[in-house]
């Protein structure tokens, strides 16, 4: 009680403070002032509260002094701005105080001027040491000092780790006696989702399972090895293991350049100084040179002499090398007819497949077709217990897939549009409630989204929708969303992945949308292998390429199911009819068995010209626009949907491919009302219950007062402009078939079970972004598929409203009957892709790339080119080594030096047929040095330029050779790339002159083929000599002489050749042919150093050049093969790995 009073009397003090404090702020002078001014106040306080003035002031005021209080002289001072003040007494006594004058303070005045208080003291004073000046209701401000208690005890507790093994059980086998317990190892332990891929991991908390965690790891995708603990181990010792002498960095981070620690290496000896080892070799090679001298000499009576003569500083006569030389012939004649098992070896790049598959049998197939022409006879003792049933008989193909789901087995169902595709969907989610597991259902667009989780909703109960703006039941067992929902709860490491059995792609055709169909490929590459897949697509031609994609992307069999047919057949027509007198102007185009008739498309075009040639009378000779305004539209669809009504042809989907053009189509009908007096009742109440749902203005807005006037007389418009809200009324309506004329977009058809009985084309031609191009038949077969209702219709009507002209019938007929657009990756790096997979070790942005779509015909082979690559390092193991010694020290550098040669020469040539100015160099008539199938230096004449491609290009030449051709010699000699070329025919120093009678070919040749162009033209009749040549190819004809334009043809090149290459000046490639690029200049001046530098090489003059040669280009094109292949194994064949290189630097910036 003594606390509560004393507490009452500080406040009822502070209450009057605070008056005094108003009294003084609401003065104008801040000193001067007499207690007796404020006297009264503190007395009538004192007096109310049952004590003197002297107590009060004792007990409050302990510093004034003992006088009477109305005796005082004293002075309020102002402290601050903030309104409080100080009492300054007067001291009678001071010596400084002149009788009678008054205080500094009354001198002024208006008082003192107002200062800041230091507001670190105010702090203190108002905060620290007056906590009765902070509200009671905000304790966070308060600023408490808790003192520490010190406890070093502390410092030796730790967490408790998770124990690593377990208490396993032994039993007695048979009795199941209880027998002991054995500790063992606990799998996965300390795994959670920040740091693992394994499913064994712990489950992350409740509120992170549905979406996930943008920190978590994914789950380990299907298909892709998981890293062994010997790999891991391997990997992390290789890390420890550092090489002080190769792995330590040079360069600093950040910086461009840094030291070089490297000691320089000594690349020969001092100059004009020889070693004892140079010594020791030539006085060996002078020791062998005597002997095999000795044996030659015994064998020049032999009479014969060798062409490939050594150097003239070892030997003296020709002579000298003869048994050498023959000895070497028949080596070498012995090798070359054993090398065909080396050979064999050394196809090109191209041909590896076929000769992997030979070798190593068929490649794998992940893509099964299944045969759904046949009936399913047994299909209800296969499945005696089906997981769901329909009041329908089912089609053989969901028939089909049904056995395979039995089996959970992946399946790729591309069937026709409205046959049946959601039947597999649902027999799946009945499965994954039989198993109790859980399915995703995915879909391109949230309108079918919708339309599914209310057919589900309907049909199974237990369904959940999950949209970028949309969650409803997420706990459900099959949860419906769009795929980049899906993506995302892959990256972030859900734990509805868990439970997941089967995952549902809705119009997997979407994949080939530029935008967004890279999200397919991400979804299909990242999940789980316990995960299996139900692909439903439109029927599109590469249905088994995709499906083998996805099969040896997973390693899993997916089993390809498609239609033979539409179950409802379709009927096209043309409708040129504008007003009611012409309504009934349809013409069938296109009959159900899919046969074009041109009669109709004919019918049309005279009807539009009769139309024409009477508007021409009426109104002169002025056509009339080229678009019809709005009045023109509205009686083109009034009199088409009188005809359509009286024919019972509604309800109408109308396709107008602009959401401006249906806005604009349905608000011009104001006249037009479909709907009955009960239809109008049943569309009002649907629409109040629905509406309703919308608060204050919204359900007065312009759009939904337009649609609910246009939907009470049966016209609906759906669109992606459309309230959500509205657009599922415009649907839900629709599907009941209150709404008989609904004009829509494509969003419509892709994939939304709402078949109508006719489908009417606005335009077919559509803007894709970029411009307008007709639709394509892909298309054009997913709208018209809305046609034609299953159990209802006999046939779907299509018709093509032609406003203005007919369109071109090539147009039409490849729209109808062209086919669909195949499935093409439209994969790409996206920096979400990226961070998602750096976050984490063991996903590679690599691996990504190279399971994708785009690089699946590059990587299907990627076993048999690793089986390849094993076979030839086995050969190449096998292969005899060349010999590198003595003269043949140079032997690779002269190999190197001719591949390099024949390179440049190729690349060069094609450069120069490339080139603006070859077509008119290069033309009939044009003198030539040709490689020909029997000599390497022909001449020869242009006769006529041909293409082999869209860009090769090649040359049909005439050119000389023996009468007497040696196919049966050149056919022998398989292995000519393997023997060392002569190096006047390489460089083309020499032309081939025939030894007896002179006789021509004609042959195609390649620019590499081509060894000079000549600066001589010859003037022929190519037309003349072809044909000439064409009719002594006939057997009849081929004993016959040739003709005079042939014969003189032959003569000039044999005069020319008679004389020496010195007749065949070459042209100057650079000037003639105007090439001012860099590199063409570069590669001509690497050609001729290259003619400059072959001959002076020391191999030249080893007898064994043949031999060795054959040796090393043999060995080398394994070799390079073995590259060739193990580039396109590696990362950096890959086509986005630029890319992805340019992204990473990005990021790093």
């Amino acid at each position: 009680m003594c606390g509560d009073r004393v507490l009452k009397e500080e406040l009822e003090w502070r209450r009057v403070e605070s008056r005094v404090r108003g009294w003084s702020s609401g003065r104008n002078q801040g000193g001067g002032s007499s207690w007796r001014d404020v006297g009264g106040v503190l007395e009538q306080e004192a007096g109310r509260r049952g004590e003197t003035w002297a107590d009060s002031r004792s007990r409050n005021t302990p510093d004034l002094s003992k006088q009477d209080p109305l005796d005082e002289d004293f002075d309020l001072l102002h402290v601050g701005a903030d309104g409080d003040f100080e009492v300054m007494l007067k001291s009678s006594q001071s010596n400084d105080v002149v009788q009678g004058a008054r205080q500094p303070l009354a001198t002024l005045p208006l008082g003192l001027p107002p200062f800041a208080a230091d507001p670190s003291h105010e702090a203190e004073s108002r905060f620290l040491l007056s906590p009765q000046r902070l509200s009671l209701h905000h304790f966070e401000r308060l600023q408490s000092f808790i003192p520490r208690e010190i406890n070093p005890e502390l410092l030796f507790e730790c967490d408790v780790c998770t124990v690593p093994t377990l208490l396993a059980v032994d039993r007695n086998p048979t009795t199941g006696e209880l027998l002991g317990f054995h500790e063992t190892w606990a799998p996965d332990v300390g795994k959670t989702a920040k740091n693992s891929l394994s499913f064994q991991r712990k489950p992350g908390p409740p509120g992170e399972a549905l979406r996930g965690n943008a920190t978590n790891y994914p789950f380990w995708p299907g298909g892709m090895d998981e890293p062994s603990l010997e790999t891991m181990k391997a990997k992390g010792n290789a890390e420890e293991e550092v090489d002080f002498e190769q792995d330590l960095l040079t360069v600093a981070p950040g910086m461009k350049a840094g030291m070089n620690f490297t000691k320089p290496a000594v690349t020969g000896g001092v100059v004009g100084v020889l070693s004892l080892a140079n010594l020791q070799d030539y006085f060996d090679d002078f020791d062998s040179w005597e002997e095999e001298r000795a044996q030659m000499n015994e064998a020049v009576d032999a009479g014969k002499t060798s062409s490939a003569l050594p150097s003239p500083a070892l030997v003296s006569g020709l002579e000298e090398l003869q048994t050498e030389v023959l000895e070497t012939a028949q080596a070498q004649t012995k090798e070359q007819e054993a090398m065909p098992s080396v050979g064999m070896v050394t196809p090109s790049v191209g041909e590896v497949k076929g000769d992997a598959t030979s070798i190593e049998g068929p490649p794998e197939q992940w893509a099964i077709p299944v045969d759904t022409s046949a009936p399913v006879a047994d299909f209800h003792q296969r499945v005696p217990k089906p997981a769901f049933t329909w009041p329908f008989e089912l089609d053989s193909f969901q028939k089909q897939a049904i056995l395979h789901l039995e089996n959970h087995e992946s399946v790729f169902v591309a069937a026709h549009t409205s046959a049946g595709k959601t039947v597999v969907a649902e027999y799946a989610v009945a499965l994954s409630r039989r198993h109790m597991t859980r399915v995703v259902y995915t879909s391109p667009i949230k309108a079918l989204s919708n339309q599914k989780f209310r057919d589900f909703k309907e049909t199974f109960g237990d369904v959940g929708l999950l949209t970028g703006d949309v969650q409803l039941h997420p706990e459900a067992t099959c949860l419906i969303m769009t795929t980049e929902i899906l993506r995302s709860m892959l990256y972030n490491g859900s734990d509805v992945i868990r439970d997941l059995e089967w995952v549902v792609f809705d119009e997997v055709h979407y994949i080939n949308d530029a935008e967004r169909g890279v999200v397919w490929e991400e979804v299909l590459i990242m999940l789980p292998d316990h995960v299996s897949f139900i692909l439903l697509s439109a029927t599109v031609p590469n249905t088994l390429e995709f499906a083998d994609w996805v099969g040896r992307t997973k390693r899993k069999k997916i089993y390809v199911i498609s239609t033979q047919k539409r179950p409802i057949p379709l009927e096209h027509h043309l409708y040129t009819g504008n007003s009611m007198k012409t309504q009934n102007e349809l013409f069938q185009l296109l009959d159900a068995s899919g046969n074009f008739l041109t009669k109709g498309y004919y019918a049309a075009i005279e009807a539009k010209k009769e139309r024409m040639s009477k508007h021409a009378q009426t109104f002169g000779a002025r056509q009339p626009q080229a678009f019809g305004g709005p009045k023109q539209d509205k009686n083109v669809w009034l009199a088409l949907i009188d005809m359509l009504r009286k024919h019972d042809q509604l309800p109408v989907v109308a396709f107008t491919l602009s959401r401006g053009r249906c806005d604009d189509s349905a608000s011009t009908l104001t006249t037009l009302d479909l709907t009955s007096t009960q239809d109008k009742h049943k569309i009002r109440c649907f629409l109040n219950r629905c509406l309703s749902r919308l608060k204050g203005s919204d359900g007065k807005l312009p759009q939904v007062l337009v649609l609910s006037e246009l939907l009470s007389r049966g016209i609906g418009v759906h669109h992606s402009g459309i309230l959500p809200i509205l657009k599922e009324c415009v649907e839900m309506l629709f599907a009941h078939g209150l709404v008989k004329l609904l004009f829509a977009t494509e969003t419509f058809a892709m994939g939304v079970n709402m078949p109508a009985r006719t489908v009417v084309f606005d335009s077919i031609r559509k803007h894709d972004g970029t411009t307008f191009r007709d639709l394509l038949p892909g298309e054009y077969v997913q709208m018209a598929g809305r046609a034609g209702r299953r159990g209802l219709d006999r046939t779907g009507t299509v018709i093509i409203l032609c406003k203005n002209a007919v369109p071109e019938m090539s147009d039409l007929h490849k729209m109808m009957l062209g086919k669909p657009t195949k499935l093409e990756s439209r994969f790409r790096l996206t920096y979400s892709m990226i961070l998602n997979l750096l976050r984490v070790e063991s996903l590679r942005v690599e691996d990504m790339m190279r399971r994708s779509f785009s690089e699946f015909h590059f990587r299907r082979d990627a076993k048999v080119k690793e089986r390849r690559v094993a076979h030839l390092v086995s050969q190449l193991s096998s292969a005899p080594a060349p010999d590198t010694s003595g003269l043949l020290s140079d032997l690779p550098e002269y190999h190197a030096a001719i591949t390099e040669y024949r390179s440049l020469h190729a690349r060069f040539q094609h450069t120069i047929v490339d080139s603006a100015a070859s077509a008119k160099v290069l033309s009939s008539g044009r003198v030539l040095i040709v490689v020909t199938p029997h000599h390497p230096c022909a001449p020869a004449v242009i006769l006529q330029a041909v293409s082999e491609s869209s860009r090769a290009k090649a040359f049909m030449v005439l050119a000389l050779c023996d009468t007497e051709l040696r196919e049966k010699e050149s056919a022998s000699n398989s292995h000519a790339e393997y023997v060392p070329p002569k190096l006047d025919e390489l460089l083309g120093t020499v032309v081939f002159v025939p030894e007896g009678p002179c006789g021509h070919i004609v042959v195609k040749v390649k620019p590499e083929d081509i060894v000079m162009i000549v600066n001589h033209t010859i003037k022929i009749s190519s037309e003349r000599i072809l044909d000439d040549w064409n009719k002594r190819q006939i057997p009849r004809f081929r004993q016959d002489p040739p003709g005079p334009s042939t014969v003189a043809v032959m003569q000039e090149l044999l005069r020319l050749a008679e004389g020496g290459i010195k007749c065949f000046v070459p042209l100057n490639s650079i000037k003639t042919f105007q090439l001012k690029d860099v590199v063409a200049m570069e590669m001509a001046l690497r050609l001729r150093s290259l003619t400059d530098t072959l001959p002076g090489f020391s191999c030249l003059h080893s007898p064994k050049l043949n031999t060795q040669f054959s040796r090393l280009a043999c060995r080398s094109d394994l070799q390079t093969e073995i590259n060739s292949l193990r580039f396109l194994l590696s990362d950096r064949s890959l086509q986005l790995l630029p890319d992805y290189q340019q992204r990473l630097q990005v990021c790093k910036v």
